[in-house]
């Protein structure tokens, strides 16, 4: 065997999963050439001082993986490696709404065809995340992760170290960016509390004429706290009075605007528009309403929705790019305010 192999017993990451990476790079970068025998278990094991069931898990993987061939009665053989073999990728969704979709119809589109892809979807659950990781490591090139769990400490520090199981050249971050991670890996997020308060900021010279600025959130919003604040500082340095709400107010005066917040909050933004109308009020001339998160539908609800919204399109084209460059970085996604007949 043409390379040397090396363990860092000082490395979190387990022996196998180090071992597959070097091997891997070693087949990629033409160090290790097709058709060439590399060490038996037996003899790899004694020569790194490592258990057979170590090197037979490595073996396996790399077999896997389609770099590795056995032969019968001989032992394992360098496989013929595509170099423009398509790049195999793992999303990892909390969940699939319509704004993830539009993220993910973005990705495929600007990778056409380019990469193979699986998504899956952890629902914010750690256990279920867990289990994906364990099942899939090491089996794809690269991981695109929408880090949304729980935001207690002992959740995020769980989260941190789960992710910490992935190469931080296969990691890709999506819509948020747990920045306590430490590494050279891809991101491409929002910042929620900033990110409200600018796109508001593109309203100002409208939102200083309301009466009122009425939130409308749902307690169980993961990041509704973080957005909440961006909301009350804007109000707070601009001078314009706010009031936050959980369900759609019955009276309703001229003049005030509301912000609909989740994307989950959809008979909410009904039941408003259904109040407005029941106040004698019409939305647009006398009522301002601006959603949170855009899509396709808002040009034609209510007669044109106004949003503040991350681009979700730009997202996935991002990751895309990563990919197809085999480079990652990380970005923060542009936000903007898209005005319609609501507001």
């Amino acid at each position: 065997m043409s390379i040397e192999i090396s363990i860092d017993t000082n490395s979190k990451a387990p022996i196998y999963k180090q071992l597959v990476e070097q091997f891997e790079e070693a087949i990629r970068g033409g160090i290790l050439k097709p058709g060439e025998q590399i060490a038996s278990m037996n003899d790899f094991a004694l020569q790194m001082g490592i258990s057979k069931e170590t090197v037979k898990k490595t073996y396996g993987i790399l077999r896997e993986k389609g770099m590795l061939v056995p032969q019968q009665g001989k032992g394992f053989y360098v496989a013929e490696v595509d170099p423009d073999a398509k790049p195999r990728v793992l999303v990892l969704f909390d969940k699939l709404s319509i704004y993830k979709e539009v993220l993910f119809n973005s990705l495929t589109e600007e990778l056409g065809g380019k990469a193979e892809i699986t998504i899956l979807l952890h629902n914010q659950d750690l256990d279920l995340f867990t289990y994906y990781l364990e099942t899939h490591l090491d089996r794809y090139d690269y991981y695109v992760i929408s880090p949304h769990f729980p935001l207690d400490e002992k959740s995020q520090n769980t989260a941190v170290k789960l992710i910490s199981k992935i190469p931080n050249r296969k990691l890709i971050m999506v819509d948020h960016w747990l920045e306590r991670y430490p590494g050279n890996y891809g991101a491409v997020y929002q910042d929620f509390e900033n990110d409200v308060y600018d796109g508001l900021k593109q309203g100002l010279e409208k939102l200083k004429k309301t009466s009122c600025l009425r939130v409308l959130t749902l307690p169980s919003s993961l990041y509704g706290g973080h957005i909440c604040k961006g909301v009350e500082r804007f109000c707070m340095e601009y001078g314009i009075p706010v009031e936050f709400m959980t369900t759609p107010p019955e009276k309703i005066s001229r003049n005030e605007t509301f912000l609909v917040l989740n994307s989950q909050l959809d008979w909410g933004l009904s039941g408003l528009a259904r109040n407005i109308k029941a106040c004698g009020l019409k939305t647009g001339k006398d009522i301002g309403i601006i959603s949170y998160n855009e899509f396709d539908l808002n040009e034609v609800v209510l007669g044109g929705l106004t949003t503040i919204s991350a681009d979700f399109k730009q997202m996935g084209r991002t990751v895309a790019m990563m990919i197809l460059n085999k480079k990652t970085w990380k970005v923060h996604c542009d936000f903007r305010m898209t005005r319609r007949s609501t507001f």
